[in-house]
């Protein structure tokens, strides 16, 4: 196996000269750097990954903090890795996967220099991590946004945005009766920053054009989603449409309504908030605005690159929510009746 030495000799210059040039950490002359990377292919030569790392001061390693909790559905979160992944790879990065959310994992790795920057997901809105987090050397991307970011980049969808447009949309269509079934009591009990966020525009939109509104949290289980139905019904009984932020219970749900004699759209429309393939699979395809999870995380490897290779300032990223009409909102402007039949 050729050796940096081997190298060194064949192109005829010092082994300091080939390490800047493996580096770039210095300038060096058009045709000494042909030369040095001319013996490198045909002595077919690669740095040992720890020795690149002390010349470059780089590891080529992103941490990638994703907590896989009970409540949360895994097949999602593994979008959002996919998308971090897939850019990583990109920019000539692996992904190293901490799947806890305690500070010392964070710290081990960050104090350890074994990765150049970190991407945070699952963020609450008063995140315990996030004072550690400002404190480290490597730049770091949170997927979430907290109520203070402390001088961390954030990306994610405007999820205070798609709970305004899920309303609007639905207000739109003649609903003056909306429910949200939303995220599993335990995420609204940590406060995670997604779930408050379109809580919070589902309510503040409500209130502004007048809608009789609704908001019952889901357990992800049959269970779960049949008793969020009956609280939902109990709490809006004229409810005509419904918005589920929910991806593991949100068949559960249709599943409940149709067993209370309600169809999907004719009697209650579905609004989902969930990937586009989510929406696309259940029995009824259902009308939703799409979270881009796999965008949102290759978004997060693009901020995390340009703050460790040009500096770039501190900033955050919303990515603007759409709706994409599957046929599960009925237009009751159009069909005014309050049940329509068969």
């Amino acid at each position: 196996m050729a050796t940096i030495d081997d190298v060194a000799r064949t192109a005829g210059v010092s082994t300091s000269t080939v390490s800047y040039v493996l580096s770039g950490k210095r300038p060096i002359s058009a045709p000494t750097r042909l030369r040095v990377e001319k013996a490198i292919r045909e002595l077919g030569y690669r740095p040992h990954a720890g020795a690149r790392a002390l010349a470059s001061s780089r590891t080529q390693v992103i941490a990638l903090m994703a907590p896989l909790r009970v409540d949360v559905d895994v097949s999602v979160i593994m979008q959002f890795v996919t998308g971090v992944v897939t850019a990583a790879r990109t920019y000539e990065h692996d992904v190293l996967l901490l799947t806890q959310d305690d500070a010392a994992g964070l710290d081990r790795v960050a104090s350890g220099s074994m990765v150049d920057a970190l991407v945070v997901m699952d963020i609450e809105d008063d995140d315990p991590r996030v004072p550690l987090l400002a404190t480290l050397r490597q730049p770091t991307v949170l997927i979430g946004l907290p109520h203070e970011a402390a001088g961390l980049s954030c990306v994610d969808l405007d999820f205070e945005g798609a709970g305004r447009l899920a309303v609007r949309h639905l207000a739109a269509r003649g609903h003056r009766a909306v429910g949200l079934v939303g995220s599993p009591p335990a995420v609204l009990e940590r406060h995670t920053s997604y779930a408050e966020r379109i809580l919070r525009g589902f309510r503040s939109e409500a209130q502004s054009l007048e809608v009789q509104s609704g908001h019952v949290a889901c357990e992800s289980s049959p269970s779960g989603a049949r008793a969020a139905v009956d609280a939902l019904l109990a709490a809006v009984p004229d409810v005509t449409a419904v918005v589920v932020h929910n991806e593991v219970a949100l068949p559960f749900v249709v599943s409940a309504l149709h067993d209370r004699g309600l169809r999907t759209p004719q009697d209650v429309s579905v609004l989902a908030v969930c990937p586009p393939e989510v929406a696309e699979s259940q029995p009824v395809p259902l009308s939703s605005i799409d979270l881009p999870a796999h965008t949102i995380g290759a978004v997060a490897v693009e901020m995390v690159m340009a703050r460790l290779d040009q500096d770039h300032p501190a900033e955050t990223r919303l990515l603007t929510p759409r709706v994409v009409d599957r046929g599960s909102v009925l237009d009751r402007a159009a069909v005014p009746d309050q049940r329509i039949s068969p």
